[in-house]
């Protein structure tokens, strides 16, 4: 997780392994071909049906824009979810597992995040009549609304809790540094966070372990005193 502040500025940074997801398999193949459809499988499957959006129409970034979606987004345990999906597509009884949920709740979460249009469903399985449906994520990363000056920061009060559950024993690497910024330096520095951040985000593979990168860049508010002095 990498978080980091300027104006006076400070700069934190925080990076983390998460901790093994429950049930983990082989992961799922995260390029599957658009539509397959394959009759007489074993076990008494009677279809595969995969339906994917290729990689290359993926929208990018999906804008947080109405109530429903910021609530959707808000709810700690959702966040989880969309972390599952982030690299491979799941069912509801996977996500269960993952997340540590019962069957009911993971798909009380998915149906909340679908309505919202933050996930999807991307293939579909036919078992013994029953549709089984795999979902993912609705765009490659998720744009939230400023929160204003006082309002919460969602995304950051997730990554804590999401450091704080972490292993005690995992790797981590956290740092915080107080820093003097012009306009150029500040929006340089910024700049280059997500280039970095970027970079790593197109070496991920859904076969390695999970990592949290979080960064902030922001100049802290000044002591009233200052104010008045500013003045």
């Amino acid at each position: 997780m990498l978080i980091a502040m300027a104006g006076t500025a400070t700069l934190c940074a925080l990076m983390w392994h998460l901790a093994p997801r429950h049930g983990d398999s082989a992961p799922l193949s995260t390029h599957p071909p658009k539509k397959i459809t394959v009759n007489a499988l074993l076990n008494g499957q009677e279809t595969l049906t995969i339906e994917r959006m290729p990689d290359d129409e993926l929208p990018e970034t999906f804008h947080v824009t109405t109530d429903e979606q910021l609530r959707a987004v808000s709810n700690l345990t959702r966040h989880r979810i969309m972390a599952v999906l982030r690299f491979e597509p799941a069912t509801i009884t996977q996500i269960a597992e993952r997340v540590g949920l019962a069957k009911g709740s993971s798909s009380y979460h998915v149906r909340l995040l679908e309505r919202a249009g933050l996930v999807t469903v991307v293939r579909t399985r036919k078992v013994r009549g029953v549709i089984e449906r795999y979902y993912a994520m609705a765009a490659r990363s998720i744009e939230l609304p400023d929160p204003g000056e006082g309002g919460p920061d969602v995304l950051m009060r997730h990554a804590v809790a999401d450091l704080e559950a972490a292993p005690a024993d995992g790797e981590r690497q956290v740092r915080m540094a107080h820093l003097r910024l012009t306009e150029e330096q500040f929006a340089e520095l910024g700049a280059r966070l997500q280039a970095l951040a970027d970079e790593y985000r197109k070496l991920s593979d859904s076969s390695l372990p999970d990592v949290s990168l979080v960064f902030a860049l922001f100049r802290p508010a000044r002591p009233a005193r200052a104010e008045r002095e500013a003045k």
